[in-house]
């Protein structure tokens, strides 16, 4: 398939290059040119097109018109919103994802019938509410045919990592610490964001790194 991504975050950067392995090709859109030149260094494959994804003329320019899939996962709901628009409205694109950052935005995508939308506040929410699990690790689910996993890691009182800040946690390769639940509240991790005894550490990571994650973050048992 020909995929269209716009936003080239941690997220749309395992995203094109999971799609890429998996013989997809792919056309990348990001208006911060360094972060184009670097992922265009990275992934050889990939095409790379610096401009705004909400832009008509750059969706031209990305050969949307042959796209079977547009993608929008950028940290702003409105240019999502907008590009998704743009996608299946004027360049008649079959079928349109994007990211949901503010879940109560959700019924607006839904409504401007952009085809799929992913909110991953509204998915920690719910492991919040259903929350019954005392293991100190659980695999939430896994996709891109079981290559890549979301998993939730309790940090017991002997963890390697509590007390420090997330910029001084050296993770695996290919992991990304998604959120933090601490009681009823759920934090998005910074550099200077602390970690403490009891924290529920969502983290996404390649199924053959889980074991590396579990012990850098929980330690040796």
């Amino acid at each position: 398939m020909f995929i269209v991504v716009m936003g080239a975050g941690q997220g749309g950067y395992y995203l094109c290059r999971e799609l890429i392995a998996d013989g997809h090709t792919i056309t990348l859109i990001d208006k911060d040119k360094s972060v184009c030149d670097r992922i265009a260094r990275e992934l050889e494959k990939l095409i790379v097109i610096c401009g705004e994804g909400s832009d008509q003329n750059c969706l031209e320019d990305a050969k949307i018109k042959r796209a079977d899939v547009f993608v929008a996962v950028t940290g702003i709901d409105e240019d999502n919103l907008i590009a998704c628009q743009l996608a299946k409205e004027v360049f008649e694109v079959k079928r349109t994802i994007a990211r949901v950052n503010d879940p109560r935005n959700k019924n607006i995508f839904s409504k401007f019938k952009v085809d799929t939308s992913i909110n991953s506040t509204s998915i920690l929410i719910k492991i919040i509410e259903e929350e019954t699990s005392l293991d100190d690790y659980m695999p939430l689910f896994a996709f891109k045919r079981g290559k890549i996993s979301i998993v939730r890691v309790d940090l017991p009182t002997t963890s390697p990592v509590v007390g420090k800040l997330v910029r001084d946690i050296t993770l695996p390769k290919d992991c990304v610490l998604v959120s933090i639940l601490r009681g009823e509240q759920m934090i998005l991790p910074k550099g200077d964001t602390k970690l403490e005894i009891g924290d529920d550490v969502i983290a996404l990571t390649t199924i053959e790194n889980e074991r590396d994650l579990f012990h850098a973050l929980v330690g040796e048992l």
